[in-house]
Order: structure tokens, then C-alpha cells, then sequence
């Protein structure tokens, strides 16, 4: 394994495999079909350190790197992109904002519970008329005595409709105004605060995707994470971590498919021998074992750079960008080393195909990314 081939990572590799095959290989197509979020293996998930990786011990949870992080993602994804998606969105996005901006007190009531996974979180930014230009969001808090009271909607919400907790950012100041939008940690059952729509999705379908929606919710002052009008610089930073949790995901995603290929090209027979002997499959086969590898090392180097506390804005944008374009690739090469059968839900590369997807678009598209490298760029 690239830069980091540590026992203790062996160790965590294994443990999310071994996690990964028990409680979720099983059912992967059950939920699928049915669009079901399993909350139970989310649980699951949490009592073995799953859902709170990056949390400090003191506040419930394991304690690792960015490098026992993206093995963990990417395990999990082998086997399943959709339960993959809600366990990166839950470390690195609520759980995180919380973990790197919120107060002491704050930290003391959440992070346990979310590293635990007794509570599932979900993170508002999106909107449907603000996805990349999130700067012209409508929803909007307003100070009243000590509370906030927010009105608006949030939408294409992993968890937005089961999730526990959010964290929401909301526009406190004039629209365009980068200091104009605020954080705040929003409980379910708050008064005012409601699902929408949950999305009937291409890919991805075990992971809830829904919209929060927003009336007269009243928040007590409390719950505003850090200063008031911080909350889009807030939001872009947890977005460099988030893009290194999508980069592991497409990582994972792209290994399974490879995987499932190299496995189905040696046991296929065609004109008498397997189709692996062909050059045609295994240059196939070739370019995609190369990928992986580039993707995985620019995924680790973004990652080795978020442990030092180094800004990798580019190299987190990189990752992401590059790991989530291979992935499309990859599946997609795979149902053609598949066939007819890779056409097939009785074979596995057709989910593959229809989750990588998804990896191009949430936090921050392809094209978004590259506009992030080259803007990072032209500063050097």
C-alpha cells in the first residue's frame, strides 16, 4: 500500500473488510432495490469505530489519521459505494465541522454520540437553485432576542431525511457576501425543522439522499458554530477533507470493480481459454490496475498532508478530481470485460457503474475541481 503500510493500518484494513463481508455484502442488492437506509448497520458501524475515525478518543472515538481513514473508506466501498457514502459523509462533514469548529461544550454533547453512532449526521449547504454557487443561497437565519430562526430548504442531503443532528449553514448577512453565511447545529425534533423529498437515485440508493426544509425553526444561540458570518469559510474547508472522503470513495468503488473483473476475465472461457489471455481484456485490465494506483497515491499524499495540518486545497481537489473520473472509467470498463452479464444485476459491476457516478458531482463537481487546481495553481 502506498506511503503507509503500517501494522496498525494492516490491522484497520482488515477489521473494515472483515466488517464490510459480515454486515453488509449480504444485503447490498436488497437495499438497493428498495431504496432502503439501513440505520441498523449504520449503528453497527459506529460501536466498531467506523463513524467517528478522525474523532479524538476523549470525545468517543478512534483516534486516527487521514491515513486510517481513507483505508476504511475504501474497504467499505469495495463492497458497497452507498453504505460507503454515508459513512464519509457522517466523518467528514457533520461530524468533522463540529470536531474543527465547534466549542468545547458543543464537542462534549455531539462528538460522542456521533462517533459512537448512537446519532447519524447530515450536513446543509446545497440548495436547488445553489449547487457549485452555493454564495447565492436563499436560506436564510434571522437574530431574534438570543435565537436564530431559519427559514428555507436544503436539499440532495445524505441523511437528510433519518440523520440526528445537522449541521446547516444559512445566510445571516447581505446575498453574495462570503461573511454573510453562519453554521449552526440543528437537532431532529426541533420545532420548525422538517424533511422534504427523498430522491429516487440512479446510483447510490441505499444512502439517503432528501431535503431539510425549514420553517420558522427557532435555535437558541448556543448552537451557532463559531463566530456568526464564518460559516462559508467553515464550509469550504470541511470541503477539502469532504473531497478527500469522495477520492477514497471513488477509490473503493473503482477497486471493487477491478477486482470483480480480474476475477470474472480468469474464470470466463472464450475460443477455449480465458478471456484474461486476451490482450484485449488484459490491457483493459492493465490500465485500470494503474489508475487505482495513481488515484490512491494522490488520495494518500492529500491525505498525509491533512495530518500535518498542511493546506492541500489543490491536492485534496486532485484526489478527488482524478480518483473520481478513473472510477466512471473503471466501472465501466468493467461491464464491458462483463458482457452481457455485466448488463445484469445478478453480477456485481452494474452497481459499480451506477454509484461511481455520483463521485463526479457531490462536493464539488469535476469541473469544479478543476477550477479549484487551477486557481491553486496560478498562485504558486
Amino acid at each position: 500500500m502506498p506511503i503507509s503500510n503500517t501494522e496498525n493500518l494492516n490491522l484497520i484494513k482488515q477489521s473494515a473488510r472483515d466488517f464490510a463481508e459480515s454486515f453488509i455484502r449480504p444485503h447490498i442488492m436488497e437495499w438497493d432495490e428498495s431504496q432502503e437506509f439501513p440505520m441498523d448497520v449504520m449503528h453497527k458501524l459506529g460501536e466498531h469505530g467506523f463513524l467517528g475515525v478522525l474523532v479524538p478518543e476523549a470525545y468517543g472515538g478512534s483516534g486516527l489519521g487521514y491515513q486510517e481513514y481513507i483505508t476504511v473508506i475504501d474497504e467499505i466501498s469495495k463492497v458497497c459505494g452507498s453504505i460507503g457514502l454515508s459513512v464519509a459523509a457522517h466523518n467528514s462533514l457533520c461530524t468533522g465541522h463540529i470536531m474543527s469548529f465547534g466549542n468545547e461544550q458543543q464537542k462534549q454533547k455531539y462528538l460522542p454520540l456521533l462517533a459512537t453512532g448512537k446519532w447519524i449526521g447530515a450536513w446543509g449547504l446545497t440548495e436547488a437553485n445553489t449547487g457549485s454557487d452555493a454564495i447565492r443561497m436563499q436560506c436564510v437565519a434571522t437574530k431574534d432576542g438570543n435565537d436564530w430562526v431559519i427559514n428555507g430548504t436544503k436539499n440532495w442531503i445524505t441523511h437528510g431525511k433519518s440523520g440526528h443532528v445537522a449541521v446547516v449553514i444559512a445566510r445571516t448577512g447581505d446575498l453574495l457576501d462570503s461573511k454573510g453565511m453562519t453554521a449552526f447545529i440543528v437537532e431532529r425534533g426541533t420545532k420548525g425543522f422538517a424533511a422534504g423529498k427523498k430522491e429516487n437515485k440512479l446510483g447510490m440508493r441505499a444512502s439517503e439522499t432528501a431535503e431539510m426544509v425549514f420553517t420558522d425553526c427557532r435555535i437558541p444561540e448556543e448552537n451557532v458554530l463559531g463566530e456568526v458570518g464564518d460559516g462559508f469559510v467553515q464550509a469550504m474547508k470541511i470541503l477539502d477533507g469532504g473531497r478527500i472522503s469522495i477520492a477514497s470513495l471513488s477509490l473503493g468503488i473503482a477497486r471493487g470493480a477491478y477486482e470483480a473483473s480480474v476475477k470474472y476475465a480468469k474464470e470466463r472461457q472464450q475460443f477455449g481459454q480465458p478471456i484474461a489471455n486476451f490482450q484485449g481484456i488484459s490491457f483493459k485490465l492493465a490500465d485500470m490496475a494503474m489508475k487505482i494506483e495513481a488515484a490512491e497515491l494522490l488520495t494518500r499524499q492529500a491525505g498525509k498532508m491533512k495530518d500535518k495540518k498542511q493546506k492541500m486545497t489543490k491536492e485534496a481537489a486532485m484526489a478527488k478530481y482524478y480518483a473520481s473520473e478513473i472510477c466512471v472509467q473503471i466501472a465501466t470498463d468493467a461491464v464491458q470485460i462483463f458482457g452481457g452479464y455485466g448488463y445484469t444485476k445478478d453480477f456485481p459491476v452494474e452497481k459499480f457503474f451506477r454509484d461511481s457516478k455520483l463521485c463526479t458531482i457531490g462536493e464539488g463537481t469535476s469541473e469544479i475541481q478543476k477550477l479549484v487546481i487551477s486557481r491553486e495553481a496560478l498562485k504558486e
